[in-house]
């Protein structure tokens, strides 16, 4: 009996307890917190939403490079729309009468679901029309105006870095909840990795219904009306000028051009070409279907989203690689008969003086020389075999940052590729493969796929000799501090006293005045620049052009990659590409000496040679 009497004293507790709290909660919502209670009373209010304005993007000397302007969107209530002149409606905003029908017979047909919403019946009207609207609004009942920002872009470049913005859609809505039919959402570049910043936050004002849904008044004389809250500004470390510069360059020609500063990791400049007009980003919407069917697709930022063979500049990781493992020394001697032969295989070259040591392989671009490299590496006797040898190859240079993402603050980067041991087991069979069977990885070929961003990071990896910041588009300022890893080393596996025996190497590429060099057309008067030519091979049409360099030598401000797809020689387009963009952030200016390379190579159309569909 006192059993019972304990389960049903406990019972009649909790429900008390329960009916308690029910109550209280009731107190609360319909007393204590009148928010619920405008949640609560929403039929018979009106929201005005306030847009807020876009942040801006500077570039790293402050300098605008996204700015705002502002236009008009005309909104309609379909609720409250009355007869109007249609006619007098249509000829302030150049509107045909079919478009206006149209409209509301689709009003109509989801008239249950739009009930009391505002929406937006037309986009960017100008301030013009927005005006004649004004002084006739008397005359068109349900539809108002309301402010919002577009872009405009004081510099003419940066089309694939900037990005654009663009209304969201159903399945963008879907994923985003805290968006709204009606805003606008950054999709592409740094409009798209910055959004969280540059959104801003939406306000409005809320307007009281009466009984016949007019609009009477400011609800509770605007006690809960929110102002809207600009987005913050965003500083690059891109620096304007230098990249219109860059593009400048490279106008007319496939590929990329892009810059580092290797002391921070911050990309100065990053062309991607053929590459999307700034004019056309604030009307995307009338040029997307001729941007996304032109074959030369210059919405693909090739700079982060094209892996391509990286040639001869590969040649200096393998140096690096078989210097740390003991396998060749600067003074290591190999001789080139125009190219490297064993049974019936041969890797050809190009005639230059034979034997070379370490430093003339890099200055006259020896492929010989890093097939004897390579091998020696992966048949080194310390390993149990070669597919061991392979792995720990692999291992240096992965530390370098290859076939993998840099983990950057770009949208849409790729990791390029970096063969393994099992995909040689499924191409030769299983541990029937040798140094021999993968020799074009020596020289930068066959399976190894680079973006020019990884190339880039290659030159900064080497101006520092032997570490590198990953490679970031925000700048690191007060008020909009950058992620804590951006500021993180990352060191190779390769020692970094061995790096100054490549660098010594590179400067002789460019400086050396015996004969032989590659890459004397990148000479700069008045800087010790370094640098290494790459001729990717290219079964589909002409080899790819490739240079990578970095200046000064011994306190380098800038390191920068050029990839100009079917350009040929390294030296015939990427190294006056490169060495011009250099000398014009170094000096400000170009050299008399050196005025005629830069019309040429602004001059310059390659576009023929490039394979694409139409």
């Amino acid at each position: 009996m006192n059993e019972l009497q304990n389960r049903c004293g406990i019972l009649v507790a909790a429900i008390v307890i329960v009916f308690a709290v029910i109550v209280f909660r009731l107190f609360q919502v319909q007393i204590l917190d009148k928010e619920y209670r405008v949640t609560a009373e929403n039929n018979a209010l009106k929201y005005e939403t306030i847009y807020p304005a876009r942040g801006r993007i500077l570039d790293r000397n402050r300098e605008v490079i996204v700015d705002n302007k502002v236009t008009y969107d005309i909104m309609v209530t379909p609720y409250d729309v009355k007869e109007f002149d249609t006619l007098a409606f249509c000829r302030i905003f150049d509107l045909d009468t079919a478009f206006v029908k149209e409209k509301f017979r689709e009003y109509r047909l989801y008239r249950r679901k739009i009930g009391y919403q505002t929406l937006v019946f037309k986009r960017q009207v100008t301030g013009e029309q927005y005006n004649m609207f004004v002084e006739k609004n008397f005359m068109f009942p349900g539809f108002t105006g309301v402010p919002r920002t577009t872009r405009t872009y004081p510099f003419s470049a940066g089309g694939n870095l900037l990005g654009y913005i663009s209304e969201v859609d159903a399945s963008y809505l879907k994923d985003h909840p805290d968006y709204k039919s009606g805003d606008y959402v950054g999709k592409t570049g740094m409009e798209e990795a910055y959004e969280h910043l540059l959104r801003g936050e939406k306000g409005y004002n809320i307007y009281l219904r009466d009984a016949h849904n007019r609009i009477k008044q400011r609800y509770q004389d605007g006690e809960y009306d929110k102002t809207a809250t600009p987005g913050v500004d965003v500083v690059t470390t891109i620096d304007g000028y230098l990249q219109a510069y860059g593009e400048k360059l490279m106008k007319n020609k496939v590929g990329s051009l892009v810059a580092i500063e290797p002391a921070t990791g911050e990309i100065l400049t990053m062309v991607s070409s053929p590459g999307i007009d700034v004019s056309q980003l604030s009307e995307i919407n009338k040029y997307y279907k001729d941007l996304v069917t032109d074959p030369y697709k210059p919405m693909y930022n090739r700079a982060v989203m094209s892996p391509q063979p990286p040639g001869s500049v590969f040649k200096l990781v393998n140096g690096l690689i078989g210097l740390q493992e003991g396998v060749l020394t600067p003074a290591t001697m190999y001789g080139c008969h125009r190219g490297y032969v064993v049974g019936g295989l041969r890797v050809g070259c190009h005639g230059h003086p034979s034997p070379i040591n370490l430093y003339q392989s890099i200055m006259m671009s020896c492929n010989a020389y890093y097939c004897y490299v390579f091998r020696s590496i992966l048949d080194n006797p310390k390993y149990g075999s070669v597919r061991e040898g392979f792995d720990r190859w692999k291992q240096y240079t992965e530390s370098f940052g290859f076939g993998r993402k840099l983990e950057t603050d770009i949208p849409g980067e790729k990791a390029g590729t970096m063969p393994t041991a099992e995909r040689y087991d499924r191409i030769h069979g299983k541990d029937r493969w040798k140094s021999i069977s993968i020799i074009s990885l020596s020289i930068g070929q066959g399976e190894i796929g680079c973006t020019p961003l990884h190339l880039a990071n290659l030159a900064a990896t080497i101006a520092n000799r032997g570490y590198f910041y990953t490679p970031h588009l925000q700048k690191d300022t007060p008020e909009s501090p950058i992620d804590p890893r951006f500021k993180e080393r990352h060191y190779t596996m390769v020692d970094t006293t061995h790096f100054a025996d490549i660098v010594q190497g590179m400067e002789l590429a460019i400086n050396y005045t015996g004969g032989g060099a590659t890459a004397t057309i990148a000479r700069i008067p008045g800087i010790v620049a370094c640098g290494k030519t790459g001729t990717a091979q290219n079964p589909h049409g002409d080899d790819h052009s490739v240079f990578i360099t970095f200046a000064p030598k011994d306190d380098p401000k800038i390191a920068v990659v050029a990839y100009v797809e079917n350009g040929g020689f390294g030296a015939t387009w990427a190294a006056p590409i490169a060495s011009l963009l250099v000398e014009k952030y170094l000096k400000g200016e170009i050299s008399p000496e050196r005025k005629a390379l830069e019309q040429r190579v602004v001059d310059g159309n390659l576009l023929h040679k490039v394979k694409v569909k139409r």
